[in-house]
């Protein structure tokens, strides 16, 4: 069973190494004929296991065990069911940190690298407020957009998980290590490669497959006509999953995989509330009122709101403001504002207007 596995994935031969270890039970007899036997490997494998590299493998798992990691495989009970529901999902993955980070519900948000100031904030925002809704935000740890959503979502407290281009051990970009390490108590960083496997180029679009064969829907933010961004976007349609893409200018060459996505079928995201309702995950707000009774007010609905809530809609008052206006009139964070209007707009209250604003809707 687990040959079969080996031989669907590709494994490279420390995969094999570290796997084999673990149908052994014990460093002694891995490469014990009956064990090789036992797991089928193909020929290149059993040639690759003649002469093996016994202290690369010692180190992998002295590595493993210092630092905490875990080595989840295909068919494991922890290994996430998202992902392994995915044609060539990898037989192993290295998780540093929240093993349950993996299997929590995700949305992938990617984008280009060279991202301008405003697709780094609509990834913040995006991120911050679908981890606001109980998402897990999945990303690549790559500068720009993919740091952006990691960032988004640990700015509002929420789970994010980062999936490498290369082994755990070996960590890129190195001036994201320290946000490396952020994501490592709030969620999960996660390669398919060996530990100490150094990141190569023909390794990014392997780990943009399991970006998106983890989410249940993959958001793109600015991508240039090359973007990596793309594959993860046709990995996730292949995959059967939703895609979103963020509009932008027609001038900016941050835009055209954003509008081709969305000449391609793709849904059109303006807002974090428009990927919520696109998944139907709207329905997570619907909350019980303080008694325990009725569901709180959706669209024409009047059931009372939270004090902050009716704080937030005396400042807004009847006339369209910003979120800046709104945090000067109520004393809140700008964080929590723009959680509370999402509620709000998705609960029929309020809409968002062109300039950054937001109004009431009469009743």
């Amino acid at each position: 069973m687990i040959g079969a596995k080996l031989v669907r994935s590709g494994l490279t031969g420390d995969h094999l190494r570290v796997l084999l270890a673990q149908a052994a039970g014990d460093l002694e007899r891995i490469f014990e004929p009956g064990v090789i036997a036992r797991v089928e490997l193909p020929p290149a494998a059993v040639e690759f296991l003649r002469q093996p590299d016994a202290g690369a493998l010692r180190t992998d798992l002295e590595w493993l065990r210092a630092c905490g990691a875990r080595l989840l495989l295909w068919g494991q009970q922890d290994y996430p069911l998202q992902l392994a529901a995915v044609r060539g999902a990898p037989a192993a993955l290295y998780v540093l940190g929240q093993v349950a980070a993996l299997s929590a519900p995700q949305v992938a948000i990617v984008g280009a690298r060279k991202a301008s100031p405003a697709g780094r904030a609509i990834a913040r925002e995006f991120a911050s407020a679908l981890a606001q809704a109980g998402l897990t935000i999945t990303s690549g740890l790559a500068v720009g957009i993919d740091a952006a959503s990691h960032e988004g979502a640990l700015a509002v407290g929420g789970r994010t998980v980062a999936v490498l281009g290369g082994g755990i051990a070996c960590l890129y970009p190195a001036e994201n290590a320290r946000l490396a390490a952020r994501i490592t108590g709030a969620g999960a960083l996660v390669s398919e490669f060996p530990p100490w496997a150094a990141p190569r180029p023909p390794y990014f679009p392997r780990r943009n497959r399991v970006i998106s064969g983890l989410s249940v829907a993959t958001v793109v933010v600015e991508a240039a006509r090359r973007s990596g961004s793309l594959i993860t976007a046709q990995r996730a349609a292949e995959q059967g999953r939703e895609v979103f893409a963020v509009p932008g200018s027609i001038r900016s060459p941050l835009s055209w995989g954003c509008h081709k996505l969305i000449r391609d079928g793709a849904q059109l995201a303006a807002s974090p509330a428009e990927v919520l309702a696109g998944l139907e995950f709207y329905k997570q707000y619907q909350r019980l009122d303080s008694d325990g009774g009725a569901e709180r007010g959706g669209p024409g609905g009047g059931a009372p709101l939270d004090n902050e809530y009716e704080m937030l809609l005396d400042a807004l008052g009847f006339e369209p403001a910003t979120i800046d206006t709104l945090v000067a009139r109520s004393g809140l964070s700008g964080e929590s504002i723009a959680s509370m209007l999402l509620i709000l707009e998705l609960e029929g209250r309020i809409a968002p207007y062109p300039g950054g604003l937001y109004g009431r809707i009469s009743r």
